[in-house]
């Protein structure tokens, strides 16, 4: 099954997800497309959500409170002078105006959303499931990035072919993204897809060739020094034997996992993160452990495990997005899944490369050594679990949140 990690939307009058498409299901399209039955015109604050929704919700301003980016704001870091990459299918025709609505809600800095229109993208019809769907996803994934680094410049990569099962639509994605990182355009990639291993042919008789001869962009990439995030799932996770959750499962990729944020509404923690019952968590079939898990080889075994980090996915405390691609349904709703999480995680890290001044490239490496140390930066998330075929999080390392998630003022200053 493929799909753009799920996003997970919440038509802000239904306290509720979408139809059950997860990393772990079985499906042919992306994601389930929107069905938004009601929208809020305007967001609620969180106690309002609770009341009348029964769901946590936040702003911007509570989620940057949460991981600690405003001593980085004081200092001038807000991702100025970093390019985020984002690759969708189809992408959304509105996702300028899109932001520009969500800009002038949170009080943000307006940002120019470069298009990179890659292949034949069809025009755009909002009664298309597929290109439905993945217009909110392109939405989210351009709106939690900015939420996080409004300074970074966003290029929102959109191909004409959908990813779905294995292979199909990703070689276009990988061309997409060697040809920015062989134009300099990139510091960090965010992709909220994925598809499993198992699906891509030959896999059954031991021959991952149709999936390894793909990572020539992400090899390319980090030739380059571009990070490369890619959502972790929302399927909850598989226990060892079923094979990875791709590209999340290559070693060149920061695999990012989901946590369960309760904040009040200026973005205090009233209690610990959690694992989110989605995040993701799998051992790849393909790909042995890479050198940087070596520390918690006890943990993932001889082979490649995920996710490494994670952030707030949970739809219970999703995002308020705004969108109006579909004329039918305009207005705002909640985002959530690890497809949140990425790009929330691609924000970061464009904070860290402008703190910096130079790009960070395989983070990963600085994720585990800093685990390693105890670092404040790392915040271990202990509690909570997956889904019924997934993970317990525990302390240090463990397959539903990976190392923790972050505090980025520290964790940033740590990289130092």
């Amino acid at each position: 099954m493929s799909n753009p990690a799920r996003t997970v939307l919440i038509a802000a009058l239904v306290a509720a997800t979408l139809p059950a498409t997860g990393a772990a299901a079985v499906a042919v399209t992306p994601m389930t497309p929107l069905q938004h039955t009601a929208v809020q015109p305007a967001p609620l604050p969180t106690d309002q959500c609770l009341a009348q929704l029964k769901t946590h919700c936040y702003s911007p301003q509570q989620l940057q409170a949460a991981y600690d980016v405003n001593p980085l704001y004081a200092k001038g870091i807000t991702g100025k002078g970093r390019t985020i990459v984002i690759v969708d299918s189809f992408g959304s025709p509105t996702v300028q105006h899109d932001l520009e609505v969500f800009d002038k809600q949170f009080g943000l800095p307006d940002t120019p959303v470069e298009v990179l229109e890659w292949g034949e993208v069809p025009p755009f019809d909002p009664t298309n499931a597929d290109q439905n769907g993945w217009a909110g996803e392109s939405t989210l994934d351009v709106e939690a990035a900015h939420a996080v680094a409004p300074g970074a410049k966003i290029v929102l990569v959109e191909t004409g072919i959908a990813e779905t099962d294995g292979p199909v639509g990703v070689p276009e994605m990988m061309s997409a993204v060697n040809h920015l990182v062989n134009a300099g355009e990139g510091d960090v990639v965010s992709m909220s897809w994925g598809t499993g291993e198992r699906h891509f042919p030959g896999y059954d008789v031991g021959d991952y060739t149709s999936l390894t001869t793909l990572r020539y962009a992400f090899q390319n990439a980090a030739r380059h020094g571009v990070t490369l995030a890619a959502s972790s799932g929302d399927g909850g996770g598989a226990k060892a034997g079923t094979g990875g959750f791709w590209p999340s499962s290559d070693p060149l990729v920061t695999a990012i996992g989901g946590t369960h944020l309760d904040l009040d509404n200026s973005g205090k923690r009233l209690s610990p993160d959690s694992a989110w019952t989605g995040s993701g968590g799998y051992v790849s079939q393909v790909f042995d452990r890479p050198a940087y898990q070596n520390s918690v080889k006890s943990v993932v075994g001889a082979k490649r495990g995920t996710p490494d980090v994670s952030m707030d996915a949970d739809p219970d405390g999703g995002l308020w997005i705004y969108s109006s691609y579909d004329p039918k349904a305009p207005g705002w709703w909640l985002g959530g899944g690890t497809s949140q999480a990425s790009p929330l995680f691609a924000g970061v890290v464009a904070l860290a490369d402008q703190a910096i001044g130079h790009r960070l490239g395989q983070i990963d490496n600085d994720l585990y050594r800093l685990n390693a140390q105890h670092a404040k930066g790392i915040v271990d998330v202990t509690a909570g679990n997956t889904g019924s075929t997934g993970y317990p999080a525990g302390p240090g390392y463990d397959q539903a949140t990976g190392v923790g998630t972050l505090d980025a003022a520290k964790f940033i200053a740590e990289l130092r």
